[in-house]
């Protein structure tokens, strides 16, 4: 698998300055060579993936890409990993590995490039030294306080990529019920991680997170995680509940799911409040999902650059002239909740 990687990437134009073994020997090779991404596999022996990134984190940080097999016991230590300071993973095919990878090299050298852009030495989730205004200027928590009031039936779709998984934890686990939003998160993530993505955030937010199947139907207060190598389309929306459907159409951006997908189909069919959030990924999926729900009345937001660990995503949604706050992670969630607040006279 090493021999096989590094020549994908050496063919790539990527330059592989040093191979190791195990994890131990991936912790020294790093503070030796300083190398700008490193790709890692969960399971080696000695010295485990999990391990060998928390000690290069504290060492000598640096980007790191995991390597995981599809897995259920993968899923969860890939995202152990991702913790511990992993930047995003790539998913090892099963088979013939040689054959298998090379099919998949072009999008292997894509996402060590885009991992090898990411600055892990600043804390992505650390807010500016001076507040950043929500959409209305308020510069409040998302916490709900006891007499606010929000419009009915409000509808939440989040988009992400690289770097988005815990972008997306942080502002689902402040997301407050009272906010009453149906929310459909659109991650681009394969098959057989989704599951456990959805099961983490349920873990740390208020809100009933699962991942989506399809005829599923949310009401206020729920959340679907778009499954692995489908697209989610929100098929018809009714008296406050949205119902939704998987498609295995072929990937939009290059991608499925497309976060586009989820969200034009959301705008031609939901006449409630809706918000379309765009957080850190590489690529332009998104942007024409952000420009049909504001056009059908919605409200959008990008996240900022210096707290996305990839901006390309959101600087393409803003860049549309159509995004009505680019806001840090942190205040993420206040400014969707502010969408919705009704003024209380």
């Amino acid at each position: 698998m090493r021999s096989v990687i590094s020549d994908i990437l050496q063919e790539g134009g990527v330059e592989v300055v040093a191979e190791a073994k195990n994890g131990h020997e991936a912790v020294d090779l790093v503070a030796e060579h300083r190398p700008d991404v490193v790709t890692m596999d969960v399971e080696m022996p000695e010295m485990d993936g999990i391990e060998a990134v928390e000690r290069i984190m504290d060492r000598c940080p640096t980007p790191v890409l995991m390597l995981s097999a599809h897995t259920d016991e993968n899923a969860d230590v890939t995202f152990e990993a991702l913790d511990k300071g992993a930047v995003d993973f790539f998913t090892k095919p099963g088979g013939e590995v040689s054959m298998e990878m090379s099919r998949l090299k072009d999008q292997l050298v894509e996402m060590v490039l885009s991992v090898a852009e990411v600055d892990v030495t600043a804390s992505s989730a650390a807010s500016s030294s001076t507040p950043s205004p929500t959409i209305e200027g308020s510069g409040q928590s998302a916490t709900a306080s006891e007499g606010d009031s929000y419009d009915r039936d409000p509808t939440l779709i989040i988009g992400s990529s690289t770097g988005g998984p815990k972008m997306v934890e942080a502002v689902l686990s402040e997301l407050p019920l009272a906010a009453d939003f149906r929310v459909l998160v659109v991650q681009h993530m394969p098959g057989g991680f989704t599951g456990r993505f959805a099961q983490r955030i349920d873990a740390r937010s208020d809100y009933e997170v699962r991942e989506a199947s399809d005829g599923d139907r949310i009401a206020g207060g729920e959340a679907l995680i778009a499954a692995g190598d489908h697209h989610l389309r929100v098929k018809n929306y009714r008296n406050g509940r949205l119902r939704v459907k998987l498609s295995s159409e072929p990937p939009v951006n290059s991608v499925r799911p497309a976060v586009d997908v989820t969200m034009e189909t959301a705008a031609d069919v939901i006449d409630d409040p809706l918000v379309g959030v765009i957080l850190t990924g590489m690529g332009n999926d998104g942007a024409d999902g952000i420009r049909r729900i504001k056009a059908a009345g919605g409200r959008t937001i990008a996240q900022d650059e210096a707290t996305s660990a990839v901006y390309g995503m959101p600087q393409r949604a803003a860049e549309t002239g159509c995004v009505d706050a680019v806001l840090p992670i942190d205040d993420i969630p206040a400014g969707i909740v502010e969408t919705i607040k009704r003024e209380v006279t």
